[in-house]
């Protein structure tokens, strides 16, 4: 008793505190939520409006995966008469059929072939000018904002002054090749050309913002490395290899990462520049998805909606794969 009286904090004191806290009704989370109320008071918002607009329209998206549901057997009106919806729930039949199609395999091979090149492309070309932009030189200020334009303008405007230069007939890339003797490219009528247009619109949307996150990586990286690196004879490349790119690890696995995502469900290049064309030669799965939903006739919900969880569980699988990757590595995440 006097040692729980006392003002010391002895071993039988902090005991009985522990003890207390263990027994306690609420338990940890009752605990959290009392210490933390704040920090969930400001959460919440956040969580119920996600839960709104993501959870809700993702569970109805997996429901949806596992009906017969297409616009002839949907809930509509019609006037003032109401229609009750017809369709059925049959499990993972659409998940059997979409897989069984050859359609689906095609478009995964060529989306996966559009976001490593894409990734890979501008990953390469941001490293290189946030390298250059790391260094003092006069105007550099100028060049960063030149570089960062891309990224500012809205995605629709820079895809569509994309489609201007790409005309075939009056398109300024190919007044340029005229002028050099050479015959004039079909950029967008042409599978193989439409599929390096697009990629190169992509690379060109997304070099700002890896330029800007390797360029606050390389700022991070101590300039005594890079100097004690040189008096010990260290080259440029030596220099680069051994400083700057174990430096940037942390900052490229997020990056690559975040690009990653991004690219594979990168709707509005394709859809805006080619419409998935010609033929379907560019169309990916988050494209033949929408293609489903409301171009085809009659529209597919239950297909559509197969589609885009068969997306959701592809990048679930590369983001687990990934960051046990990391994990191997060292990295943590």
């Amino acid at each position: 008793e006097t040692t729980l009286a006392g003002r010391g904090p002895g071993p039988a004191r902090t005991t009985a505190k522990s003890a207390t806290a263990a027994g306690s009704p609420r338990g940890g989370l009752g605990r959290a939520l009392a210490t933390h109320w704040y920090a969930w008071a400001m959460v919440a918002p956040v969580v119920l409006v996600l839960g709104v607009i993501v959870g809700w329209p993702l569970v109805r998206g997996v429901y949806l995966s596992l009906t017969n549901a297409s616009e002839r057997n949907v809930s509509r009106t019609i006037g003032v008469r109401h229609i009750e919806a017809t369709y059925e729930f049959v499990g993972l039949d659409n998940y059997a059929a979409v897989l069984g199609d050859a359609v689906f395999w095609q478009r995964l091979v060529w989306t996966v072939v559009w976001t490593v090149a894409c990734v890979s492309i501008t990953f390469a070309l941001g490293l290189g000018l946030a390298t250059v932009l790391n260094r003092q030189f006069r105007g550099r200020a100028a060049y960063r904002m030149a570089l960062i334009l891309p990224w500012a303008v809205p995605g629709f405007v820079s895809v569509f002054a994309w489609r201007f230069l790409f005309n075939r007939d009056n398109g300024i890339l190919n007044k340029i090749l005229d002028g050099g003797g050479i015959s004039a490219v079909p950029w967008l009528d042409d599978p193989t050309w439409a599929k390096v247009s697009v990629i190169a619109v992509n690379v060109w949307l997304g070099v700002p913002f890896m330029m800007v996150a390797l360029l606050g990586g390389l700022q991070s990286i101590p300039a005594e490395l890079y100097e004690a690196a040189e008096m010990d004879g260290a080259g440029p490349w030596q220099r680069f290899r051994h400083i700057t790119l174990p430096g940037l690890r942390a900052v490229s696995m997020t990056v690559i990462l975040l690009s990653t995502i991004w690219t594979f469900n990168m709707f509005p290049v394709i859809f805006l520049l080619t419409r998935g064309g010609p033929g379907d030669s560019t169309e990916i799965l988050v494209t033949q998805a929408f293609r489903q939903a409301f171009v085809a006739s009659p529209r597919d919900f239950a297909g559509s909606a197969t589609w885009g969880v068969l997306i959701l569980g592809l990048l679930m699988i590369f983001a687990l794969v990934y960051r046990r990757s990391l994990r191997k590595q060292g990295e943590v995440w």
